[in-house]
């Protein structure tokens, strides 16, 4: 779900489509997203402009920070957010969507989508996917972590950039690892591994800001980042590292808000979304796996990615259960 270029983010300028007779812009389709999804470097503008091609509407995007402060948007708003599509949350987050009842069924075929598990939902559509992992620079790092338990227990001069699960989506996903691997002892393995953290940041962008200027040789990313650098900088500085115990996997969803004003256009999308106009900008933009078929060719460089053997993931009504008590956990423990 990532953009690499760490400038400040900016919204996606609209593509006027001058072939459109005027009256086609008065429908508009405005979707809550991450910040990074709208950058002018991100899938966003790409996907805007192809879509706005074929809709004869107007999309607008409106960002947050993360994934994560999707949610809380929603929550604060309720049935007065002006968005016909939430695009950003995860399936560790859906259950917790759902009960809001901000939004409805979707009602579209979903067969073109393929994500690890068969993950399918009424409700909410897979767009892209990743497995968390750690990334460390090998000019700083000569023998990175090979399970999250050397992490954990490794030197704590050697720091760490995460995110905080309460507003980012991967900063939930390590928690959901760490709980994942030491279950009843994550208390315990996070006040360890705290002594590593350097700094714990609202979102994934700053974090992964303060990596590549070499404030930190590790941060808490996913196993395509180093995809970015490889195809775009050229560079096989940055790489994942390989946990012997596993990763955590995110699913990335998009769902239809009960109060679209226009829910024709919003089911468009929707299925526009499971097709190569959208999913082609997903890897080399997003730098996520692809939820459903491309027409382009992958770079070479996703074939040199760490692949993991053993996948992390639970079920979105176990996260909305214990998501708060565990957050709770984690706060207690970084604080000790």
């Amino acid at each position: 779900m990532r953009k690499f270029r760490l400038a400040p983010l900016a919204l996606a300028a609209l593509v006027p489509i001058l072939s459109q007779p005027a009256a086609a812009a008065d429908r508009t389709l405005t979707i809550y997203t991450y910040e990074s999804f709208t950058a002018e470097w991100g899938p966003g503008p790409k996907i805007e402009a192809a879509f706005e091609a074929d809709c004869g509407c107007d999309l607008k995007w409106v960002g947050v920070a993360d994934g994560v402060a999707l949610l809380n948007r929603l929550k604060l708003e309720g049935d007065k957010a002006e968005a016909g599509i939430v695009l950003g949350l995860d399936t560790n987050l859906v259950e917790e969507a759902k009960a809001t009842s901000l939004f409805e069924a979707h009602g579209l075929e979903t067969g073109a989508v393929s994500v690890p598990g068969g993950y399918s939902d009424d409700v909410f559509i897979p767009y892209d996917y990743g497995h968390f992992a750690v990334i460390y620079d090998t000019e700083a790092v000569d023998t990175p972590p090979a399970s999250l338990k050397e992490l954990v227990e490794g030197d704590p001069q050697q720091k760490i950039v995460i995110q905080d699960p309460r507003t980012s989506t991967p900063g939930l996903g390590l928690l959901l690892w760490m709980k994942s691997v030491y279950g009843d002892d994550a208390a315990a393995a996070w006040e360890t591994l705290s002594k590593r953290v350097l700094t714990v940041t609202p979102g994934w962008s700053e974090s992964y800001g303060l990596f590549t200027s070499g404030e930190a040789p590790m941060v808490l990313s996913y196993t395509t980042s180093p995809a970015y650098h490889m195809v775009a900088e050229e560079t096989d500085r940055y790489q994942a590292a390989e946990f012997a115990e596993g990763h955590y996997l995110q699913i990335e969803v998009a769902g239809l808000l009960a109060n679209a004003p226009d829910k024709d256009l919003a089911r468009q999308f929707l299925g526009f979304m499971m097709t190569p106009g959208f999913q082609n900008e997903i890897p080399t933009n997003n730098w996520m796996l692809p939820a459903a078929p491309v027409s382009i060719e992958l770079p070479d460089a996703f074939a040199k990615l760490v692949s993991p053997q053993k996948t992390f993931l639970y079920g979105s009504a176990e996260v909305a259960e214990n998501r708060a008590a565990w957050i709770e956990e984690w706060l207690g423990a970084m604080s000790r």
